[in-house]
């Protein structure tokens, strides 16, 4: 009798606390988060298709003009009847569309993009903490020439006794 308790309390051991020491489980769901239900092979396969139509629209859309001269084309036409409307205006890249050029570039090209990048937030924080450090030092000077009146205040009340 008691070889069998000890055997399968090493049974249990083995199946479940061994395997959640050598493999932990994740957490338990929170209480309100309702389970999904396993997809059908015909879900997984319109999943599986869905996702790669819209994975090659992304390559499509980042092909040059070598591949896709025809709609390069259309846009060029169209382009040449609004620049007659149109005034010139240059505007400069936002750092986002910058920092994909850059990237598209390689690292050789990153790198300094990068660097503008820290540089420009290091200077806007050097300012923040100039222009907040010289607000705090007029709210001290502030301050200190309350307190300095209130002295006065008490000393000239002082001396009137």
């Amino acid at each position: 009798m008691k070889v069998r308790v000890v055997c399968r309390k090493i049974y249990n051991y083995v199946r479940y606390d061994l395997k959640e020491i050598a493999f932990p489980s994740s957490l338990p769901d929170p209480p309100n988060i309702k389970k999904r239900r396993k997809l059908s092979w015909e879900e997984r396969i319109w999943v599986l298709k869905r996702a790669s139509r819209l994975y090659a629209a992304s390559w499509v859309r980042d092909i040059g003009p070598d591949l896709r001269p025809d709609d390069y084309k259309k846009d060029e036409v169209t382009e040449e009847s609004n620049d007659e409307k149109k005034t010139i205006k240059q505007k400069e890249p936002s750092t986002l569309e910058d920092l994909a050029v850059a990237a598209r570039g390689g690292m050789e090209t990153l790198r300094p993009a990068l660097q503008r990048v820290y540089m420009t937030r290091a200077s806007a924080y050097r300012d923040a903490l100039k222009s907040f450090i010289t607000g705090y030092q007029e709210g001290v000077q502030q301050v200190m020439e309350k307190k300095e009146d209130l002295k006065t205040q008490e000393d000239a009340d002082i001396s009137k006794k």
